[in-house]
């Protein structure tokens, strides 16, 4: 669909695009910004630019255990973006995958809901002076956007929003050996029946998801906030299309530059065109999208601008800084035949698939209906424990976590399936204990490496391991892993492939025993080659949890901020940046939940500065 010269009121401009070897965001955040304003004020010519296809009503979208079918090479709703080599990583690239599609990460993430600490978004409205971004005003649209069907009562939960909530569809006995081993081995920590209500930590407990436990269905931003205003005529869609650059005229955004993805229109010219906005350019690009469009666009550090030809118009080093994620690896076991896992499903095997397609049409539950994430904890290390870990983390953990009860270090759960390798582990069942670093203290920076092409590579060092205090606290967390996994009834031994390259006749050596240790079974001891070793495995498997943000921080300008706290971008009027790039500093949970917040308020920010009530 070619919009040349057409004029909107408001441009979403998502889509970006980086080949690699494996293959490749205007996505939730958009959806749910303009969707907001739409609904509130129809009469408004609104214009989203998504990179990817459309998913309406396709299975592989709306059924939540169909995500890993997008992580293939040939993927057209996934895009992959490969790092710099890193000395901290063993010399090894890191790939971040993330949605490309209508919806972006909405459509094609895990499900997994999990929300910050109250906390991390104070420290977003105290430390970085944003204000109105605190806890409490956060809330209010946290609820606004759910319906926690666990429990519509819950004080902290939302009752009637478009995104639902719920277990899914099924329970399976994994993650109940997980919090039954949990309860029994774990007695310094208990139980919850809500671990996502901003205010408490480190308790066990099942894990929602969004997922509408009426339907089985995915809870994404396009479904719920875009198809359901077709009759909308000024709500439009322009899918299959890169930005390239926001176009500024005299200090102020007036549309954008985009070219066809000739992945999907093979056949089209290269050639730029461009769709003008009357009253505002929202940037909703990603954590990697975003800093690339405003940096073809003039907007950011003036060496690299300079570098790759592009003439500044605002000075802006915080552009493509401060990239955070959340690292993490998961410690693989096999299981027993009769272990409700999502291996078979995950492997697409098709009378699998058919069984469990059955059922989900039938009443939206069964294996289709769940995402293999069913339990977990967001943990904190008990005082005996910090002792363990390590002084460079002893000292992050005084900093930055003593004070703040709510916050924890990771987030560890229960994996229903072979998780990170599923397409090299032999066939079989398998689960695992893996976890995420919730804070770490390394950052990494993204930047353009042309100033016209939008289809080439961006610069991108992930910053992993570049602090010490996060190698410890992986070496805690895999031990912790460990110790929980090995004692669970399904345990039928440790998948040596994901387990560091201990000693044969070290006490820590792999166990491919088949049957589990006895509960009170003391724990293993390490010894300093046996940590060594551990180092090696993390240098050598950590990975991206695909929750990149910061690159376009909320912060003031003197400090290194892209946008101020009503995210307009510094220096050039009629400009947001609305996506999770803006997040001053990272959060502790899984990042849907924050993208959809700020999305909201995105929205509410907007619908005042445009005289548009009702957002």
């Amino acid at each position: 669909m070619s919009l040349t010269n057409t004029e909107f009121d408001i441009i979403f401009a998502g889509g970006t695009f980086f080949p690699s070897p494996l293959g490749l965001v205007g996505g939730a955040a958009a959806c749910c910004t303009a969707g907001r304003l739409a609904a509130a004020d129809p009469s408004l010519k609104i214009l989203i630019v998504e990179a990817g296809p459309h998913t309406q009503e396709d299975p592989q979208h709306v059924q939540p255990a169909r995500f890993l079918s997008h992580f293939t090479p040939d993927s057209k709703t996934v895009k992959y973006v490969v790092s710099n080599p890193s000395e901290h990583l063993g010399g090894r690239i890191t790939v971040a995958p993330a949605g490309q599609c209508l919806g972006g990460g909405s459509s094609v993430n895990f499900t997994v809901y999990n929300r910050a600490a109250a906390s991390d978004y104070d420290d977003w409205e105290t430390e970085y002076n944003n204000p109105g971004w605190g806890a409490k005003d956060l809330l209010p649209l946290l609820k606004k956007t759910e319906t926690y069907q666990i429990d519509p009562e819950g004080e902290t939960h939302g009752a009637s929003g478009p995104l639902k909530v719920s277990y899914g569809g099924h329970f399976p006995n994994v993650a109940k050996d997980f919090l039954e081993v949990a309860a029994t081995y774990d007695k310094e920590r208990k139980l919850t029946e809500d671990p996502n209500d901003l205010y408490n930590s480190n308790a066990y407990g099942r894990w929602p998801k969004w997922i509408d436990e009426k339907t089985g269905r995915r809870s994404d931003t396009p479904h719920h906030f875009i198809y359901n205003q077709v009759d909308n005529k000024n709500l439009r869609v322009l899918t299959g299309s890169f930005v390239k650059r926001v176009i500024i005229k005299d200090g102020r955004a007036v549309g954008v530059e985009y070219v066809p993805n000739p992945q999907l229109h093979p056949d089209a010219s290269p050639e730029p065109l461009a769709a003008y906005a009357s009253k505002l350019v929202v940037v909703c690009g990603g954590s990697f999208g975003s800093p690339l469009i405003l940096e073809r666009s003039g907007i950011g550090a003036a060496e690299i601008l300079k570098k790759f030809g592009v003439e500044q118009v605002v000075d802006l080093p915080g552009v493509g800084e401060r990239y955070q994620d959340h690292q993490h690896l998961v410690a693989l076991c096999r299981t027993s035949e009769d272990a409700d896992t999502l291996d078979y499903v995950m492997r697409g095997i098709p009378e699998e698939i058919e069984k469990w397609d059955t059922q989900w049409k039938k009443d939206g539950t069964g294996f289709l209906a769940i995402n293999g994430l069913d339990a977990g904890i967001k943990l904190r290390p008990t005082e005996s424990e910090l002792k363990t870990i390590g002084p460079a983390f002893l000292s992050r953990w005084r900093q930055y976590y003593a004070d703040a009860p709510d916050k924890s270090v990771m987030w560890l759960a229960c994996v229903a399936f072979c998780m990170d390798a599923i397409a090299t582990a032999p066939m079989g069942k398998y689960y695992g204990i893996g976890y995420c670093l919730n804070h770490p203290e390394s950052m990494g920076r993204v930047h353009i490496t042309s100033g016209e092409d939008a289809t080439v590579l961006p610069n991108w060092d992930s910053g992993f391991l570049e602090h010490e205090s996060d190698m410890e606290l992986h070496m805690y967390a895999y031990k912790r892993c460990r110790e929980l996994a090995r004692r669970m009834p399904c345990f039928r031994g440790e998948y040596r492939n994901y387990h560091p390259d201990f000693a044969l006749d070290s006490p820590a050596a792999v166990n491919e025993d088949t049957v589990p240790v006895a509960m009170d079974a003391p724990d293993i001891v390490y010894t300093n080659e046996d940590n060594k070793a551990i180092r090696e495995w993390v240098r050598k498997l950590v990975a991206t949890t695909w929750h990149s943000l910061g690159t376009c921080a909320m912060m003031p300008r003197e400090q290194g901020g892209v946008v101020d706290s009503r995210l307009n971008v510094y220096g050039v009027e009629g400009l947001k940046v609305a996506d999770l790039s803006i997040a001053p500093y990272n959060v502790g949970a899984n990042t849907y939940s924050t993208a959809l917040v700020i999305a909201e308020k995105a929205a509410v920010l907007i619908g005042e500065e445009l005289g548009i009530t009702g957002v």
